[in-house]
């Protein structure tokens, strides 16, 4: 089975238990104000362009007969600052179970398992649970990182076949989470709810968003939804924004 990711992310040491190795899954059906992954948020892959050291020499643009360049109208191989790439690449889930159990594998007894992030990894959920499949037949310890916006059905499959589950809560309030995220929180909080009886190692996870998310009240809901769980607040990135110009999008915090 294939599936799109668009990173991979060694030595991670804040995705979960212990230092693992991270794979970023393409696609999301939230668009958080503050995304600090913007290249997650299609399921396609995306034409990536630095253009602060451009020499405008228009290279790109010349014809090329390379097939990956087509669906993009632009040569990816041609510009001398190597200023172009793409974010988004399809993969085998067996061969990239064996490339993370490699890369992780290096560490010896420091390795903590593989982690699915994105995006939302959900999205994919079968290519998903293909690849934890293949990394459990090494006894690989998984942990997924999720907005947990899904089916509940397709949240509970996923939720049996991981570790651990590193989850957010952004905003209590349904139409505050509407209006900052594009959805409404009830299949999130009803996949939180399942998450807790399920006896399944978690923690919460809220970022800090200045006058949106961090609010008195909003921390003070979060806090009632938690109930003592294990809930960490994420300082806001300052440098959030930073990728959107290099995939022709525009920060929605800077409007």
């Amino acid at each position: 089975m294939t599936g799109t990711i668009f990173d991979i992310k060694e030595l991670a040491v804040h995705d979960g238990p212990g230092i693992r190795v991270t794979a970023f899954l393409k696609g999301c059906p939230l668009r958080c104000l503050w995304c600090h992954n913007p290249e997650g948020l299609s399921a396609q892959p995306q034409l990536m362009y630095k253009s602060s050291r451009c020499l405008s020499c228009g290279k790109c643009y010349e014809p090329c007969s390379h097939a990956e360049c087509a669906p993009f109208g632009r040569c990816l191989h041609a510009c001398p600052e190597g200023l172009l790439s793409v974010s988004g690449e399809e993969v085998d889930s067996a061969l990239l179970a064996e490339k993370l159990y490699e890369s992780g594998a290096i560490l010896g007894d420091a390795f903590g398992g593989v982690t699915f992030s994105g995006g939302e990894p959900l999205m994919q959920h079968e290519f998903l649970l293909a690849t934890i499949s293949e990394l459990k037949k090494k006894n690989v310890h998984i942990c997924i990182e999720t907005s947990g916006f899904a089916e509940q059905s397709v949240f509970l499959k996923v939720l049996d076949a991981v570790d651990y589950v590193i989850m957010d809560i952004k905003l209590a309030d349904s139409a505050q989470h509407k209006k900052y995220t594009g959805v409404n929180n009830e299949k999130i909080l009803a996949n939180f709810n399942a998450l807790r009886k399920s006896g399944k190692p978690f923690e919460i996870r809220t970022p800090l968003i200045p006058n949106i998310t961090d609010t008195d009240e909003n921390l003070s809901a979060i806090e009632s939804i938690v109930d003592g769980a294990n809930w960490e607040k994420l300082p806001y990135n300052a440098m959030a924004g930073a990728k959107y110009k290099m995939l022709g999008m525009e920060y929605p915090l800077d409007k």
